[in-house]
């Protein structure tokens, strides 16, 4: 694919740090009603528990992290959290909501050229690997399983394809589309990668590069789950 479309995808989320937050709080134009924002959130509590349930304890490593939603999570658990984006926007709203926490590490890079140069006890990642290329899947579970040490595990959060994880005015390709237009709230647009995933096939390919996983998916907008190296 295009290096094109993946430095239109960094520019899209720098761009966008300042309202990204919008999205997952359901404010704004992701805001689709009481009905649909209150299921939203109780699905969202739902990969919380089974976040807590997964424990990422010992020395995390979290790949794009956005703005710490998640991190803040990771936080509480980790003896240590290396937080990882292409996106110095970002990383600085992540420290703000994190603050001073001694035992959070940030590094700046383009997750698809960067390589860990140590081992971590958990690989994290939230609404990352649906902005994997195709061609780029392979390589960048091959990095996963090198930022693992022995017996390591990972967490991975995603979207489910439902046309109310999205803005008002984004319009939702088929589930075969591996490219969507975005909109930033000034009617920017950009092109992203974004692929939707289901947990069955997910698992069996995952299985076939040496993982054995235990994914989900929530009523209607989440995938997640953990996996470890087989």
């Amino acid at each position: 694919m295009s290096e094109d479309i993946i430095r239109d995808q960094i520019d899209y989320y720098r761009a966008r740090a300042g309202e990204y937050d919008e999205w997952f709080l359901r404010r704004g134009r992701f805001d689709h009603g009481p009905e649909l924002n209150e299921r939203w959130f109780a699905e969202a509590d739902q990969v919380r528990a089974a976040l807590d349930e997964f424990a990422p304890r010992g020395e995390v490593l979290e790949l794009a992290c956005g703005t710490g939603l998640w991190s803040q999570h990771l936080a509480q658990h980790a003896d240590a959290l290396l937080a990882v984006d292409a996106s110095a926007e970002v990383i600085e709203l992540n420290r703000q909501r994190l603050g001073a926490a001694a035992h959070v590490a940030y590094h700046q890079s383009d997750i698809f050229s960067w390589q860990p140069d140590r081992q971590y006890d958990v690989v994290f990642f939230s609404f990352w690997l649906s902005h994997v290329p195709p061609d780029r899947f392979d390589a960048f579970w091959r990095m996963v399983r090198s930022a693992l040490k022995e017996g390591g595990r990972f967490f991975l959060i995603d979207s489910l394809y439902n046309p109310t994880t999205t803005a008002h005015n984004h319009v939702l390709l088929g589930r075969e589309a591996t490219v969507q237009d975005r909109k930033l709230n000034d009617g920017r647009t950009y092109r992203i990668v974004k692929i939707y995933y289901e947990p069955e096939a997910l698992s069996t390919r995952l299985q076939s590069l040496g993982f054995a996983c235990d994914l989900h998916r929530s009523s209607d907008y989440f995938l997640y789950g953990s996996g470890t190296l087989i």
